[in-house]
């Protein structure tokens, strides 16, 4: 089904040429979820890099909302970058996907440091794989109701 809840602000953001649409195998999110299931078990077994377990932890969380518009028939352009996935997600089904902004926040914070010494603590590592985890469950459980949009 498509989704009438955030229309308005895909239909924007299509507009803007921060979302584009996709057909055809282009549009079956389930690969992208299992990508996401990987990522994140690569993640889990890198837990004495902390740093990287989160970013690990992170890219698996954007495969996983990505399959959610992907599966929609909506793609994400370079324009529209990483925000544009947790905009639409955020407009189309609320707090649900919530988590994947402070997820993708604290990705820029780590990537682009602008205080020395900010690291990841393996705490932080481990919350982000617990939180990923959720959000690729509530990806997988989601895409099956899904239509494109």
């Amino acid at each position: 089904m498509r989704w009438s809840q955030g229309e308005a602000q895909v239909e924007r953001l299509l507009a803007e040429g921060r979302l584009q649409k996709v057909t055809g195998s282009a549009a079956d999110g389930t690969a992208w979820v299992e990508r996401a299931q990987v990522t994140v078990r690569t993640a889990q077994g890198i837990a004495d890099d902390p740093g990287s377990a989160f970013i690990l932890s992170y890219d698996a969380a954007r495969h996983a909302c990505t399959a959610v518009l992907v599966h929609q028939g909506l793609r994400p352009t370079t324009t529209g970058g990483h925000y544009v996935v947790e905009e639409v997600l955020r407009a189309q089904f609320g707090g649900v996907f919530r988590d994947f902004g402070a997820l993708r926040r604290r990705r820029n914070e780590i990537e682009y440091p602008t205080h020395p010494g900010d690291d990841v603590e393996p705490a932080e590592a481990e919350a982000a794989v617990a939180t990923t985890e959720r959000l690729i469950e509530a990806a997988r459980r989601l895409i099956p109701s899904l239509s494109l949009f």
